[in-house]
This record gives C-alpha cells, structure tokens and sequence, in this order.
C-alpha cells in the first residue's frame, strides 16, 4: 500500500513538473513571437559612442519596448546610409551632412533622431609643426579621408582666417589618418575625431593641438544622425519611436553609471578592432556632453539646424540645388 502510495505521489509530481515545464516553455515562445524585430547599422566598429545601444540591449531594454533588436556593423562606412534609405536595414547611424548630400542626390532617406549634437571632426597637428590657425595651414600638406566634405570644411576654414587654399596641399590618405600624421606624411589631418583620432595620438605620446570647424565660420553640426528609409518610416514608425525611447533609457543609465556602461560596451567589442579601455573611457567623457543640450530632449532635431547645414552645402557648392529639410527629417522625439 505504501510502495502505491509513492509511486502514485511520483507520477503525479513528474505531471505537475511536465505542465509546469511546458507551460513554461508556452509563454517563453509567446514571448519571442510578440518581440518585433528591428535591425540598425552603426556607423562603424563598436566603440564608446554606440554604448547606449549596448545598455539597452543588455539592460532589456529594447525588450521592454517591445522589440528584438539586431545590432550590425557595416563593412564599409558608406554602406550605412544607403542600406538604410533601400529597407536593407531598419536604421542606420549616419551623419547630416552625408544625409543631406543624399538627399540632394534622390536618395529616400530620413533622419529621425539627432544621436551627437555637435561636430566631432577637426583639423589635428603636431605641436611641433607650429600651425596656429588655418592661415598657416599654406605651404603645408593636410591628409584627409577621401571625402569633398573634408576637402571643403579646409577650404572655408582657410579662407575666413584670411589664407589662400590654393596654397595648401590636400593629399587623401583614405581612413590611415592617425598613421599619416604620425609619420610626417602630412603636416595635418581632418576628418579625424575629437574622441577617437586626437585621443588616441596624444595616448601613443604625440602632443596634438587641434582647430575647430566652428570656429573658422563652419557650420556646428548633428555629427551623427539615426536614419531609415521613406519607406520604413511610414511602415516601422512606432517600433521606430518605441527604439528610440529605448535607446534613451540606455544613455541615461550610461550617464548615470559610465563605467559600467562602458564595461557593457567593452564585453560586445568586434574581434576584428579591439578597444582599449583608457581610450574609449576618455572618449565616452568627451561624448556625453556633446550628445546633449540642455533643454531639448535627448534626439531632438532643430530644423534650424538642418537649413543651416544644407544652405552650407549649397553655397560651397557640394550640392548643386537647395533641398529642403521638411521633407526628410521626421522628429521622433517631441520637444
């Protein structure tokens, strides 16, 4: 009696545990299938910039929000933008300028959210060469990373200190930017950035003095937008601003707790580009002010600033006709 007794309490305790198991597996499937899937194309390699996106996966976030988010590296940093404006991808880092210059090329892109509120780029030497100012930048060569936009930030900046362009030697060096000025190749080098490039020289022992755009009569601009297609906005719009206050949720806890956002970031570094934590720690504590303003909620694009960027282009001449920015910046964020 007692020997059916505990075989009965064991077949009844292995159906409980069978129900409990697959009814917990039930509503972990259910789970997965009510997550919406959204991919985004960073600008480049993981690095401390994309640590919000990191935290908020980790963090879940995104989960929270309702999404399944892919987070991918492009192969070539002009893929971004465009896998984005054709639906090969949901979203895409990018940068105004580039959006605009698509834009003026008939390319379906929208900008939806303002990810790094000012300009990263400068023009960096060496203290030792003795550059001042863009006048005496003259009589020098500047390596610059295959881009007119480089070429035309040097120009204006020249000019408004009174120099002549036509006397400085522009010599593309493609992305060996760090190298190249390392070496003496060029005597300076734009396109490099303010937490990547000049960090990272004065880290290998180099004393770098740097001249902002902005100060030489460039345009301060969105160095980094998030971007999707025509197309995706009008069919992804809610998962899109379901991303974004997602991705808010991972600034602010990286705000709040750097180091441990930054550690988040590290763990999900790409084999292929290590990072080195002292860098990338210096690099997040330049960031982070210039991802912000005070007032204006985090992604909040000013339309004033966008008229400003492309009447730039316009008169430089890097596009030949005035767009308008109405047409392809979509606040997700309201002010």
């Amino acid at each position: 009696m007692k020997k059916w007794l505990t075989i009965s309490m064991i077949s009844l305790l292995t159906l409980v545990l069978a129900s409990c198991n697959t009814e917990s597996q039930t509503n972990n499937t259910e789970q997965s299938e009510e997550l919406e899937s959204l991919s985004i194309m960073l600008d480049w390699y993981p690095n401390a910039v994309h640590s919000a996106f990191y935290v908020a996966q980790e963090k879940g976030f995104f989960e929270e929000e309702g999404l399944d988010v892919n987070i991918e590296m492009p192969a070539d940093t002009n893929d971004p933008l465009k896998l984005a404006a054709t639906g090969k991808v949901d979203l895409a880092i990018s940068y105004q300028n580039q959006t605009v210059l698509a834009r003026a090329e008939g390319i379906p892109v929208v900008s939806v959210a303002a990810f790094v509120r000012h300009s990263l780029d400068s023009i960096m030497m060496k203290k030792e060469v003795g550059i001042k100012s863009p006048k005496d930048l003259e009589g020098k060569s500047v390596g610059y990373p295959s881009s007119i936009i480089s070429e035309q930030v040097v120009k204006a900046m020249v000019k408004k200190d009174g120099g002549d362009f036509d006397n400085v030697t522009m010599t593309d060096v493609s992305w060996d930017l760090i190298p190249a000025v390392a070496t003496d190749k060029v005597d300076a080098i734009v396109g490099g950035y303010i937490n990547h490039e000049y960090v990272l020289l004065n880290k290998e022992g180099y004393e770098m003095e740097l001249l902002k755009p902005s100060d030489y009569g460039v345009p301060d601009n969105y160095e980094l937008v998030i971007v999707t297609g025509e197309d995706t906005f009008e069919e992804k719009q809610k998962q899109i601003t379901k991303f974004w206050n997602a991705v808010t949720k991972g600034q602010q806890f990286v705000k709040d707790h750097p180091e441990e956002g930054l550690q988040i970031l590290l763990d999900h570094e790409n084999e292929d580009s290590a990072l080195n934590e002292a860098v990338e720690k210096e690099s997040l504590e330049i960031l982070l002010p210039l991802m912000e303003e005070e007032g204006i909620p985090f992604g909040y694009q000013e339309m004033e600033r966008w008229n400003t960027a492309a009447n730039w282009l316009l008169e430089t001449g890097m596009i030949e006709k005035q767009v308008d920015p109405n047409e392809f910046v979509k606040n997700i964020v309201s002010k």
